[in-house]
């Protein structure tokens, strides 16, 4: 990874990508600069979409108040979508915004494979020491969280077993900053940015991936590493460089909403 004094911002940006849970957020609320940030984005005229493995219910408010074009939620499966009408930098103004739920799968689909999730959830439970659901799990629709950095400490170990109960009962798994994560189907960060970029801007992300960056923390984001050259790691990425196949090419001087502040002073200032 380079320092991101290193990166050279590419002529004609569309927009950006970014996780929300240690990247956006810092001990688990959006700062002021990485509020101003969002907003400052959008001003510029880029286009701002957040992608996370929250659920979906947690993070309405956010898609309602903040300035960003969409939020797709639990690891790309649905998103929060401003009314078109009011898809402006209203959220950063303090109005919330009207939404609009999408999804990637119909509702039969998802209601078979929410009973399968729960089933795994009670065995995850049952079977691994010290495993707890995570608090926001209210909230989900499409995928089963596990706590290991939130709320409850879990050991490498204990989440390496989690991961190998997921994948066993035919689901893909992901590792977080705080969430182990579970779900059917063939999404994930990578899918949900390429169905959001075609369905709410008529984009091809494939077609444009150096017109995009991306900025996370941890191991869920690595295939959005591995798909973007332009991606940045805030600096508090060193936790998972040793699990990372793929790292971003960029590395922030700054922690989490410090460090997407650092990326989005960067990249307005070679406007």
């Amino acid at each position: 990874m380079l320092p991101l004094a290193h990166w050279r911002v590419p002529p004609g940006l569309a927009g950006l990508l970014t996780d929300i849970d240690d990247t956006l957020t810092t001990e688990g609320a959006i700062t002021a600069d990485a509020l101003d940030a969002l907003q400052a984005l959008r001003q510029a005229g880029l286009h701002v979409i957040a992608i996370t493995g929250r659920p979906v219910g947690w993070s309405a408010p956010f898609a309602a108040t903040w300035p960003v074009d969409a939020i797709v939620a639990e690891n790309g499966a649905v998103a929060w979508v401003p009314d078109r009408q009011e898809n402006g930098l209203q959220g950063a103004l303090g109005k919330r915004r009207q939404l609009s739920k999408w999804y990637q799968q119909d509702a039969a689909c998802r209601a078979a494979q929410f009973a399968r999730m729960q089933q795994v959830l009670a065995r995850i439970e049952r079977e691994v020491p010290g495993a707890r659901r995570a608090q926001d799990s209210a909230g989900r629709e499409t995928d089963i969280a596990i706590d290991h950095s939130e709320f409850t400490q879990l050991a490498p170990g204990a989440i390496a077993q989690v991961v190998r109960i997921m994948q066993a009962e035919g689901m893909r798994a992901t590792v977080s900053s705080i969430h182990i994560n579970g779900w059917y189907g063939t999404h994930d960060k990578w899918e949900g940015a390429r169905w959001i970029v075609r369905q709410l801007l008529g984009r091809t992300l494939d077609a444009e991936t150096d017109r995009w960056v991306y900025v996370g923390d941890s191991t869920n984001d690595q295939i959005m590493f591995q798909h973007l050259p332009h991606s940045v790691g805030v600096a508090n990425i060193a936790r998972f460089v040793p699990q990372l196949a793929h790292l971003p090419r960029y590395v922030a001087q700054g922690e989490r909403g410090a460090g997407f502040a650092e990326l989005a002073r960067a990249l307005l200032a070679a406007r």
